[in-house]
């Protein structure tokens, strides 16, 4: 890049700790807090696991002690509440969040109000009264043993009530003192996990790039993330490997960055209003829209705002999948999309209709779809364009 740069913010980040074997270094960290801490973990999978086992034995040998939170599905206010309230009068020194995206963010938000001990409502956004948060946060520490979210990055939490509303508790004071990502916590993720959750951070990442607050950081973030995921989400889901596991849980870290400080856009839009709508994972909303709804945004762009800076970027990550330097800018915009259409028969990702979505449902989930996420999509998507984005994958 030449010339100047225009003026950008980068908002507070964990301590990062990335590699294989570092939840080892979990015990350490923690203890650098006090004796006391409240794991939050998804349902069975880690508390059961070796890995889980291990990390016990090593939390008893530092003398620390703890409360567990099992979190079954996606958290929903009252799960926060309820959990909140059961532990008043119980001092933690930290929480520790360890698990997939709905269980980082059952965890933050936990953290968040622990101390408090107020209500999540009095924060969700769009949902109650909005009162800024006060705090004080308990310390919060990320363990990811998925690739997707980035929820280890970010600082919000997102709540959902099924068949209601997906909204986030969101504040600075939210984001994790550490994030500890070890590859190895993929080991025992399923390749339709690994499929929904890897095009999860795949699309963050390109929703991030294209997005009209990226800014240089962002995108150099973003150009790494993408790569590593090119690469490893088709070999990950046919066969395990240590080398793609890192690579994938590096994709989803770098995802979070990005998603936090440049925002979304069409996709995650309308992920929202389906998640909230339909039993319908986040992960498989992400992989079965992607394709389309930037075969849209191309299209709109092209027609309506062919100066917008991303087109080229669009364009640049074209070549980098085709691997030619020369291909021209719509050529390679549509090798992209063809890419992701090649992605979505590869990863085998289920179509909208699979999970009870029929054409009678989209007016609504189209008129639900305008929030923070759409809202630094690149253009301004019609209800019609936003319609065919959804009917394509019916």
């Amino acid at each position: 890049m030449s010339g100047s740069f225009s003026p950008f913010s980068i908002a507070r980040l964990p301590r990062i700790e990335f590699g294989s074997g570092t939840l080892d270094r979990l015990p350490d960290i923690a203890a650098g807090y006090g004796s006391h801490l409240l794991l939050v973990t998804g349902a069975r999978s880690f508390a059961e696991s070796g890995a889980g086992a291990r990390l016990f034995v090593s939390l008893r040998a530092h003398s620390l002690s703890w409360d567990q939170v099992r979190v079954s599905g996606e958290p929903s206010p009252e799960f926060v509440d309820d959990t909140v309230a059961a532990l008043q009068g119980t001092r933690f020194d930290a929480v520790v969040g360890i698990g997939g995206g709905s269980a980082l963010d059952a965890a933050k938000a936990i953290a968040g109000l622990l101390r408090p001990g107020n209500s999540v409502l009095d924060h969700l956004e769009g949902i109650g009264p909005e009162r800024p948060y006060q705090g004080p946060a308990t310390p919060f520490i990320a363990v990811p043993s998925t690739a997707g979210t980035g929820s280890e990055a970010t600082k919000n939490a997102v709540l959902s009530v099924p068949g209601g509303y997906k909204k986030s508790f969101r504040d600075d004071r939210l984001v994790a003192e550490w994030a500890i990502v070890d590859p190895d916590l993929l080991t025992t993720c399923p390749p339709a996990l690994i499929a929904a959750d890897g095009l999860d951070a795949f699309t963050q990442l390109l929703e991030s790039f294209v997005s009209s607050r990226a800014n240089p950081f962002t995108d150099a973030l973003a150009r790494s993330g993408i790569m590593a995921a090119r690469d490893a989400l088709p070999a990950l889901h046919r066969q395990q490997s240590a080398a793609a596991r890192a690579q994938m849980a590096y994709a989803s870290l770098a995802s979070g960055i990005c998603l936090a400080q440049a925002g979304l856009g069409a996709v995650h839009g309308l992920a929202s209003p389906l998640g909230a709508f339909f039993p319908i994972p986040h992960g498989a909303v992400c992989g079965t829209l992607v394709a389309s709804a930037t075969e849209s945004n191309i299209a709109a762009l092209e027609a309506r705002d062919p100066g917008s800076p991303a087109l080229p970027k669009y364009a640049e990550i074209g070549r980098r999948f085709a691997m030619q330097k020369g291909l021209d800018g719509p050529d390679a915009r549509r090798f992209l999309v063809a890419s992701l259409r090649r992605w979505e028969e590869e990863l085998d990702l289920p179509r909208l209709s699979a999970y009870g979505i029929s054409a009678d449902d989209l007016p609504r989930i189209v008129a639900a779809s305008r929030g923070s996420s759409m809202k630094t999509n690149p253009i301004v998507l019609s209800d019609a364009e936003l319609t065919q984005i959804l009917a394509s994958r019916l």
